[in-house]
């Protein structure tokens, strides 16, 4: 089964890349990779998400209607993506590595007759495109921009 996978550090808690990470309406503030066509709708286990991704910074996206499987918060989010001949299966997972340090590891597997078509043409720019959103995951979550918006919305919430 072929699979995609890339990796990075990121200094941050798990918890807050987590945050970041599954607050699909924050998206465009910093992922050019995922978007998405209904960002209020939450990532919730069981249900379909309406997706769009864009491998290359100057690509014409692709839309995509993947079903979410997995859900465990601070550590797991999974989903597949099928259409007849040709199933993807991307998984978003997190790992401690101290109190402060976080593994980010963002993995897709591919099956399907169809896998063996397509993949040759994406393999290379699905790569990068993945690469890509684990530099700009990390950039935003260890810059000073997401935790001012974070105080931001906690005065927000409180009145302040």
């Amino acid at each position: 089964m072929p699979t995609l996978r890339t990796q990075i550090e990121i200094n941050a808690p798990r918890a807050m890349v987590w945050d970041v990470l599954t607050r699909k309406d924050e998206w465009r503030r910093w992922n050019t990779f995922l978007f998405d066509a209904d960002p209020a709708l939450a990532l919730r286990q069981g249900q379909e998400v309406f997706l769009s991704v864009r491998r290359l910074e100057d690509d014409e996206f692709t839309d995509f209607e993947p079903l979410i499987t997995l859900v465990q918060p601070n550590n797991c989010l999974r989903w597949i993506a099928k259409m007849p001949g040709f199933k993807s299966e991307s998984a978003f997972e997190l790992q401690d590595l101290s109190p402060t340090r976080t593994l980010y590891t963002h993995q897709q597997r591919f099956k399907g007759i169809l896998s063996t078509v397509f993949l040759p043409f994406i393999r290379q720019d699905e790569k990068q495109g993945m690469k890509r959103m684990a530099r700009q995951l990390k950039r935003y979550v260890e810059h000073r921009e997401y935790r001012q918006y974070q105080r931001e919305k906690r005065d927000r919430r409180y009145g302040a």
